[in-house]
């Protein structure tokens, strides 16, 4: 009974640690003042080293496009995946005539099904400073070192994936790990698409779109009914046709690689119509 008691205590200590430590790590993001544009965003480093309710970290704000900078201590609580903190007092920055550091306090909540830790943040100092935070997990060492400032060429990429309704670098990358290719079946010697299968081109689509250096490779296939010079172009009408679905539904051409093989490569017998079928088909790989 002992042993049994100790395993839940264990357990439950476990999951209690688990939800507490979902949000510690580096971020990055935006800070989105009211009445201004995402292009018109400050850029803010967020670190939480600590798996506590109570926590004590940093962050570090920059002007795009400009040496400005500020690193400031935090201290906040988290709780499963809501955390508030409060920035106390500015380590080091590099300012101008124009630039105010204001201390801000933030509330946020992270969403699993998007990877943003989002919320509102206000100023403690500046009342006219307001807006809307949003980060992302970072696989980066939080930039704490001023003569080594971290690159902004991430800023311009999410403004515009954020734009479009992409989600978290994380989750498109758990996305596109863990995507399932699925062939497109075709009826006797046609090359049209069915309905049916839209929904999942347009989710490939918006894995493609979700990475910059990932393309995709089409390739149609038949079955053994008809000569091979026919049966190679209608293979390639095929995977034409999945191309021509891709750009219209906004793929880029350049993404896109076209094979076509005819009746070389089944994946089934072609004694039986359930065999032909499966015979008749584009099948997708990422290049």
């Amino acid at each position: 009974m002992k042993t049994i008691c100790l395993s839940i205590v264990f357990s439950v200590l476990t999951l209690a640690s688990m939800a507490q430590s979902t949000l510690s790590g580096n971020w990055q993001g935006l800070l989105i003042r009211d009445g201004a544009t995402i292009q018109q965003s400050t850029i803010i480093y967020l670190s939480l080293p600590s798996s506590e309710k109570e926590f004590i970290g940093k962050t570090r704000e920059e002007i795009f496009e400009t040496e400005l900078f500020a690193v400031k201590k935090m201290k906040g609580s988290a709780n499963g995946k809501n955390m508030s903190f409060q920035q106390t007092f500015i380590e080091k920055k590099k300012t101008n005539s124009k630039t105010i550091w204001c201390m801000l306090s933030a509330t946020l909540t992270y969403t699993d099904s998007t990877g943003y830790l989002e919320g509102r943040y206000t100023s403690t100092d500046c009342r006219s400073s307001r807006g809307k935070i949003i980060l992302y997990r970072s696989t980066e060492a939080f930039p704490d070192i001023e003569k080594s400032p971290p690159s902004q060429t991430w800023f311009s990429t999410f403004v515009s994936d954020y734009g479009k309704g992409y989600f978290s670098p994380e989750i498109r990358k758990k996305e596109r790990d863990n995507f399932k290719f699925l062939p497109i079946y075709f009826e006797y010697d046609l090359a049209e698409i069915k309905p049916e299968y839209h929904d999942f081109l347009i989710r490939l689509i918006r894995v493609v779109n979700g990475h910059s250096d990932l393309r995709i490779k089409v390739t149609g296939h038949t079955d053994a009914d008809g000569s091979d010079h026919y049966n190679l172009d209608l293979s390639k009408r095929r995977a034409e046709a999945i191309i021509q679905f891709f750009t219209t539904h906004g793929l880029s051409k350049d993404r896109l690689e076209i094979d076509f093989k005819g009746e070389s490569a089944p994946v089934d017998d072609n004694l039986t119509p359930e065999g032909k079928q499966h015979n008749r088909r584009v099948d997708f790989s990422f290049i």
